[in-house]
């Protein structure tokens, strides 16, 4: 995985979802500001969904401080626009089924599940400034806690600025 410090390779492509519109976009393209990256497995799970729910019920403060949220699963944009829908989500929701921003932080991982093993992102979270340099990261989210956890974050970074 990625450090803290390291600049992650930003010039990949992800179709979103933003204010209800499909687009391709380049990532280099979403860091106009400090961008939180969320990653989570697949829409309309359990522990996705709190996950969400939690990032959702404090976007507004996430936009103040000037980032820039973004959740990123493999889902397709369809599935992305159900679900924002579904949850009240007002942030970017990223498709990634080709996981090029887990291979940017060098974050896919062997997992196993119902006897079959395969690779996956992990569920994690990144603070990437707007030159691509990894300021933090969550490598496990506590889905139930997760804005919770990111304000911390958020909070000590600036704290460290001062």
């Amino acid at each position: 995985m990625i450090d803290v410090g390291d600049k992650i390779d930003p010039n990949f492509t992800l179709a979103i979802v933003q204010d209800g519109e499909e687009k391709e976009v380049s990532f280099s393209d979403l860091l106009t500001r400090p961008a939180i990256v969320s990653v989570y497995m697949r829409n309309n799970t359990g522990g996705c969904d709190k996950q969400n729910r939690s990032l959702a019920d404090h976007a507004e403060w996430f936009h103040k401080k000037g980032y820039t949220l973004i959740a990123l699963s493999k889902d397709t944009c369809g599935s992305h626009k159900n679900y924002a829908e579904k949850l009240g989500i007002n942030y970017i929701l990223a498709s990634d089924p080709e996981f090029a921003f887990a291979e940017a932080t060098d974050s896919i991982v062997e997992k196993k599940m119902y006897g079959k093993t395969f690779n996956s992102p992990t569920r994690s979270a990144y603070v990437i400034d707007t030159d691509a340099t990894i300021l933090g990261i969550i490598e496990k989210v506590d889905t139930k806690a997760h804005a919770d956890e990111l304000k911390e974050l958020i909070e000590s970074l600036e704290q460290n600025e001062s």
